[in-house]
């Protein structure tokens, strides 16, 4: 068996603590070899209820707000973008620490990430290596820019999920790493 990508399940788990759940992803679990498995661990600071399996992981959440965090997320970079997007819902500030690599994906994703935060409503600290995140008001018909990355598409769309309409520009640039995400999200979301 080939397991599934980690990273990309992070988006569907996160889906789970924000929308109350349970969202079960398979192909990936505790046997996985991926770093971004270590998510779950974000989630479980976040106040949801993970159950890790060998290969599923099942999050769940029957909270309204998460916990705001302060971690390290050096070992899980792309993961830590999901992470980000989820502290708009947090009921405090959140601080993703030593995330510097960000700065030399397919764009600069702490000057992005910053950027489309501050847009929504957050009031965010960019620094060399992180970013502090206190949620704001979300505010509604924002147009999330994507700067051609996968991953700011992929991370921004669990907006929606907070019951704020926003718009991806240029969704297309999931097609790098998951051509059929938006067919996927909307599926666990209708």
């Amino acid at each position: 068996m080939v397991e599934g990508d980690a990273s990309s399940a992070s988006y569907f788990l996160a889906a789970g603590a924000l929308g109350g759940g349970p969202v079960r992803v398979e192909g990936v679990g505790r046997a996985s070899i991926q770093g971004d498995v270590r998510f779950t661990e974000v989630l479980e600071r976040m106040g949801a209820q993970v159950s890790l399996l060998d290969d599923a992981i099942e999050i769940r959440n029957e909270k309204a707000k998460l916990n705001p965090v302060d971690m390290d997320l050096n070992h899980i970079p792309d993961a830590a973008m999901t992470a980000a997007v989820l502290a708009l819902f947090a009921d405090g500030p959140s601080t993703l620490r030593n995330i510097a690599s960000w700065r030399v994906k397919e764009t600069d994703r702490l000057a992005a990430m910053a950027s489309e935060l501050r847009k929504l409503g957050a009031e965010v600290e960019e620094g060399a290596d992180y970013l502090r995140i206190s949620p704001g008001k979300l505010k509604a018909g924002v147009a999330i820019d994507t700067y051609d990355d996968h991953r700011m598409a992929m991370s921004f769309s669990l907006v929606a999920l907070g019951g704020v309409a926003v718009t991806i520009n240029g969704p297309q640039c999931v097609a790098k790493t998951f051509p059929g995400y938006f067919e996927a999200f909307r599926a666990i979301t209708q």
